[in-house]
């Protein structure tokens, strides 16, 4: 196994978070789950190889753990999101994917490139590499990619600056693709567990759309994973879904919610089933 702190990953998870996260700490879970279940059993026992010892083999435990270590590796923050030019509703890599600097794959889906191929060091004697970060990074940015807040705008920062109302609470409109739709839908359906939530998800996956399991899976060129695919249809959705009749100060109530809520349970599906895939594609 990768070399790796406990005490230090306790420690990240005992301190307050300040920036901004993908799904909250229920989607990244959901998307995580889904995926340790569609695992080959070659690509199951190298995810539990490169799991810590006190994960107990659970992928979905560490999930979010790449939104605890923005603050000690600040590199990462660009990591998880893609700013697009505003209102234009597409997305392409040359244009949008690079830092402040201009520095080319300095985004979401240049770092699920970078860490698919750190990961294909596996069963190797040697690598620069730690297989074990590469691993959680890319299990939580997929699921980044996967929110379509995360392929956003650039000068709303994909609805962060956008002040809303989800019901009678103040909020980002960000914060309610990450959190909101989740934990409202697990309280009024799912009786606030996120167990229930994925068996439920898992049973849209098997059956209601199964005839799209394959599409979601595949990758053009034979390519192991295709995030700007992933990308493309998460400026789509945030466009047609997330930001469509929303302003400063909306109040979002039952038909946003009930409307959006398909959408976010069909991304955390594509999420856990493309994270599968990848990680299929990798690790034989």
């Amino acid at each position: 196994m990768e070399s790796f702190k406990p005490l230090a990953l306790l420690l990240l998870f005992l301190l307050p978070i300040t920036t901004v996260t993908g799904w909250g700490v229920d989607g990244h879970f959901t998307t995580c789950k889904i995926a340790q279940g569609r695992l080959t059993q070659a690509a199951a026992d190298a995810v539990n190889h490169l799991l810590p010892e006190y994960a107990e083999g659970d992928l979905a435990s560490l999930c979010s753990w790449a939104d605890h270590v923005k603050f000690r590796y600040h590199w990462s923050s660009p990591l998880h999101y893609i700013d697009t030019p505003d209102d234009l509703c597409t997305y392409q890599y040359n244009r949008d994917c690079k830092d402040e600097d201009g520095t080319m794959g300095r985004c979401v889906a240049g770092a699920i490139k970078n860490y698919t191929t750190q990961l294909q060091d596996y069963g190797k004697q040697t690598s620069q590499y730690n297989l074990t970060e590469a691993l959680l990074f890319l299990s939580h940015f997929i699921g980044d990619i996967h929110q379509p807040l995360h392929v956003g705008f650039t000068t709303d920062r994909g609805g962060n600056t956008i002040n809303v109302h989800w019901f009678t609470r103040k909020a980002v409109l960000h914060h309610v693709w990450d959190d909101s739709i989740i934990e409202t839908a697990e309280e009024r359906f799912y009786n606030s567990d996120v167990e229930t939530l994925i068996d439920a998800i898992q049973t849209n996956i098997t059956k209601e759309w199964a005839d799209q399991v394959q599409i979601w899976e595949k990758c053009s060129r034979n390519q192991i994973t295709c995030p700007n695919i992933y990308a493309t249809e998460g400026i789509n959705a945030a466009c047609n879904w997330a930001y469509k009749g929303v302003g400063n100060d909306s109040v979002l109530g039952d038909d946003y919610f009930l409307s959006r809520l398909p959408i976010v349970n069909w991304r955390l599906a594509q999420g856990g089933v493309r994270l599968a895939a990848t990680l299929n594609g990798i690790f034989g």
